[in-house]
């Protein structure tokens, strides 16, 4: 499991779902659906009808990948910090039940709102 507390994604930009869709294809359950997806150079978060996955590719030819699966049914709170003027990047700070705090930073470019969104659809 990424150690959430030591590490945070940084710098993610928003990728087309597909483009990742094959690298989850063998943990995505049946109904579930690939909604938005973003990328660091290596590692990449993906999020579902269902759940957040992170996964932190490793070693120098990253076929070894960690995958965490943050199930949205678990999530306590979340919080959202839009880009500003000399600020540019956006955060998600997502508090899980016996996890503690998991933190996203997304490129400025990234809609937060629609992340804030999702989060809220399948949460409240």
């Amino acid at each position: 499991m990424i150690d959430f507390e030591k590490a945070t994604l940084l710098k993610l930009a928003r990728i087309d779902p597909q483009d990742i869709a094959k690298s989850v294809e063998p943990l995505i359950v049946p109904g579930e659906q690939l909604h938005l997806a973003f990328k660091t150079v290596r590692d990449f978060v993906v999020f579902t009808n269902k759940r957040v996955i992170a996964v932190n590719v490793q070693g120098m030819t990253g076929k070894k990948k960690d995958y965490t699966s943050l199930p949205y049914s678990k999530i306590q709170a979340f919080s959202v910090e839009t880009a500003g003027h000399f600020d540019l990047d956006a955060e998600l700070d997502l508090w899980f039940s016996g996890l503690g705090k998991v933190r996203f930073e997304f490129r400025g470019e990234s809609d937060i709102r629609q992340i804030s969104q999702l989060i809220g659809s399948y949460v409240l």
